[in-house]
């Protein structure tokens, strides 16, 4: 994947953000020098790339968080190092935002500085098998409430679509048809498909830009 020098992940809770975002950074690192990710998830996380330290340092991969990440406090502070995402402009950096606009708000802190540098693509992440966005109706609905939270527009689509550790190959070719109705509901690009990387051969040639996925998805409640 071509990335721009600010990618950021947003979705419903429980789409696969923070997964897609840990992964995202690990192949940026084998593109370019000076990569971090930040997790904007500041509010009753449900998997925080904090989780994923140790392969993200071992891969150059600099981690900024919240001081208060995987404690028992509900405290939305932005910590002070997060302003480096637009403050050192050779930074290349994944954010994670938090999930539906209530995550997106701290975003909006960010944005006047990403917009004025325009060099960012901001993806919506959406999972069939999740509730809230099994239709392209519910995504595009999502889609408006975060832009209007967060003050930058959306760019693009990932389709995560997933039933955590019993993904197979039949999961992903059956969520093809959504993520292209997803695509035309909003009128963002369809830029990826997500999947694991053991399947990666099953699917070849069968679905368009498909991204594999380094990290064991973890099993979701459905």
């Amino acid at each position: 994947m071509r990335y721009k020098r600010v990618t950021l992940i947003a979705g419903h809770y429980g789409s696969g953000k923070t997964n897609i975002a840990v992964n995202m950074a690990l192949d940026l690192a084998k593109q370019k020098d000076n990569v971090a990710i930040a997790d904007l998830d500041i509010i009753n996380p449900y998997y925080r790339t904090l989780d994923s330290r140790a392969e993200l340092e071992a891969a150059g991969v600099r981690l900024i968080v919240s001081p208060f990440a995987n404690s028992n406090l509900d405290i939305p502070a932005l910590p002070q190092e997060m302003y480096a995402v637009v403050d050192d402009l050779s930074l290349n950096c994944i954010i994670d935002v938090g999930g539906d606009d209530t995550g997106a708000v701290a975003l909006g802190r960010l944005a006047p500085k990403l917009r004025e540098e325009d060099d960012y693509d901001m993806y919506l992440i959406v999972n069939r098998f999740r509730p809230l966005t099994r239709t392209a109706k519910e995504v595009a609905e999502v889609r408006y409430e975060i832009e209007a939270a967060c003050g930058l527009k959306f760019t693009g689509i990932i389709n995560d679509s997933n039933l955590g550790a019993d993904t197979s190959a039949e999961t992903v070719l059956s969520s093809v048809r959504f993520g292209k109705d997803c695509a035309q509901a909003t009128g963002l690009p369809l830029v990826a498909t997500t999947v694991e990387s053991s399947l990666m051969e099953e699917l070849a040639g069968k679905v368009p830009d498909l991204f594999p996925m380094k990290l064991q998805k973890r099993p979701i409640d459905l």
